[in-house]
């Protein structure tokens, strides 16, 4: 019996291997990489790399653009991440009913998601452009005064969370969706015959057997709202005064536009470890509160 189990084990772990040798190769590794350049300077002309301990870290506590862009990804984050799940289930639920022109609907919510991001934002660039933009024409007609969306500290971060919430509602739908659609009708019918309201049906049956799909579409949207770069580059470039400024734009900007790619490094071990942390988190926190086939 004992050499029955270590053979299905063995096996098991065979199977695994080619998928845990890539994840070691293209995750694991390169993480490891940054650590170690983190601790090091850039070098520059003749001027070879040296080891600076924690002097990229004490850098970066000091950096005012730094502290700028965790706001505004915070920000971001805490404006995308429950809207759009919000979004999504609600859109969910709708589709998923017996209403015409469901198909309709769902291909129009599920659309925004295969648009490349840099299409979308130039899509809604043509929304918020000053005085010709969608968006002016139509504050126009209510006599509201023209006003530069992307260009003001005020509205521009605000902007780009809208674009990120339009472009990511539908995705999750997807799954809101398959979720619903593998309850059981029985269900339903039995609440119906119970005399259930549906707002009572929702919240004690569906939502709690929707908790391992919100779950998967939490750490997805949370890691979203860390990673976001494309937009921001193409509506705001983080301005206007660092107002957009994202955590990721800014890595990119130390990156490729600055060159000091140990620095940079610095910034995405914080960044990979505060969405580690957020991650395992959200698993503790919720898994009480989730029920497994």
């Amino acid at each position: 019996m004992r050499m029955k189990h270590r053979t299905a084990e063995l096996h098991a772990w065979l199977l695994l291997l080619p998928a845990l040798a890539l994840l070691a190769l293209f995750t694991h590794w390169p993480a490891l990489e940054t650590f170690i350049d983190s601790l090091h300077s850039t070098p520059r002309g003749r001027r070879a790399e040296a080891f600076v301990g924690i002097d990229n870290y004490r850098q970066m506590l000091e950096d005012p653009v730094f502290r700028q862009a965790i706001v505004n990804n915070l920000w971001y984050a805490l404006g995308t991440i429950p809207t759009s799940i919000a979004l999504a289930l609600l859109m969910a639920i709708w589709v998923n009913d017996r209403i015409a022109g469901r198909t309709v609907l769902r291909m129009a919510y599920f659309t925004p998601t295969v648009l490349p991001m840099i299409a979308v934002a130039n899509i809604w660039l043509f929304f918020y452009t000053p005085q010709y933009g969608l968006l002016e024409q139509a504050l126009g007609l209510f006599g509201a005064p023209a006003r530069n969306w992307l260009g003001s500290t005020d509205t521009a971060l605000a902007c780009v969370t809208l674009v990120a919430i339009w472009k990511e509602a539908g995705f999750f739908m997807i799954f809101y969706l398959a979720a619903l659609q593998q309850i059981s009708p029985t269900l339903a019918e039995a609440a119906a015959l119970e005399g259930t309201s549906r707002w009572t049906f929702f919240r004690r049956v569906q939502f709690p057997l929707l908790m391992p799909t919100t779950l998967f579409v939490l750490v997805n949207a949370v890691i979203n709202a860390f990673r976001t770069v494309d937009h921001i580059v193409v509506m705001t470039r983080g301005g206007p005064d660092n107002a957009s400024t994202l955590l990721l734009y800014y890595i990119y900007q130390v990156g490729f536009s600055f060159w000091d790619t140990t620095y940079a490094a610095t910034l995405t071990i914080v960044m990979l470890l505060a969405l580690a942390i957020v991650a395992l988190g959200q698993y503790f926190l919720l898994d009480r509160r989730i029920h497994y086939r």
